[in-house]
């Protein structure tokens, strides 16, 4: 199983097997803290081969620098079964996660973990940096 496309996004959709990524994210800016991002999604894109059958678990957590989870509804964890026919060489299935009201108390750098059977195939780093608007204004 891997993943071909994996990434934070203001907005992101499945229109019969294509996904469409809009606006991705890699930095939060706010004049201040902490920083509420109402809504974004996680966009991931899995190609996935008949060696793939069988349970898996899947799992999404958002850390701090010192891996602390974001908040206590981290990880987002989802059992994740695969059943392919032999005759078919690989299938792409496009994952969206929706996430609203993500509070970050401190500036810093994140990371949006992806775990598949509790190990770490993904890792997207995330800044977080308080702005001073009356700087940018000159």
């Amino acid at each position: 199983m891997d993943i071909q496309i994996a990434t934070l996004c203001d907005h992101a959709a499945d229109y019969n097997g294509k996904m469409v990524v809009s606006g991705t994210i890699d930095v939060l800016a706010a004049p201040q803290l902490p920083i509420v991002q109402p809504q974004c999604c996680l966009a991931i894109r899995l190609c996935i081969t008949p060696d793939d059958n069988g349970p898996h678990k899947f799992s999404v957590n958002i850390i701090d620098g010192d891996g602390k989870s974001l908040d206590d509804k981290m990880p987002i964890d989802a059992d994740m079964p695969i059943e392919i026919p032999e005759d078919v060489p690989f299938v792409t299935r496009n994952l969206i996660l929706n996430l609203q009201g993500l509070r970050f108390h401190e500036a810093g750098v994140y990371f949006v973990d992806i775990s598949i059977d509790n190990e770490l195939v993904q890792r997207l780093p995330l800044r977080v940096v308080q702005v001073d608007q009356q700087k940018q204004a000159s």
